[in-house]
């Protein structure tokens, strides 16, 4: 069993900043994929960043050039730190583990952002 858990969720104005960090426990296996989603239910969240293993990462085109994504595989931790922030990037963030056994979600962090 995979157990993710993020944090640094908060109330920030527009063209403010945070950093996401979610850490990985348990049966975590290589190579795998740390991306984060937000929105709700999830059926309807956004993918908005991948981080694989050995370096690659990719973005959505609506966080593409303000958000950026980092994994420390020592530690079986993924960030996400997001500059330039909009009242639209206001959402629950989920981290997800993809690895060869499936899928994994943690419980989510709030980002408000108010203008």
């Amino acid at each position: 069993q995979v157990r993710l858990v993020e944090s640094g969720g908060g109330l920030v104005q527009a063209g403010g900043s945070l950093r996401l960090s979610c850490a990985a426990s348990g049966s975590i296996s290589s190579p795998n994929h740390m991306r984060w989603y937000r929105g709700a239910g999830e059926s309807s969240r956004e993918l908005i960043a991948t981080a694989i293993s050995g370096g690659d990462t990719n973005y959505a085109a609506s966080v593409k050039g303000r958000f950026t994504i980092s994994r420390d595989d020592a530690k079986n931790t993924v960030h996400l730190q997001m500059n330039n922030l909009k009242p639209d990037d206001t959402a629950v963030y989920y981290c997800n583990l993809l690895q060869d056994n499936g899928g994994y979600w943690g419980q989510g962090t709030q980002v408000t952002v108010s203008s």
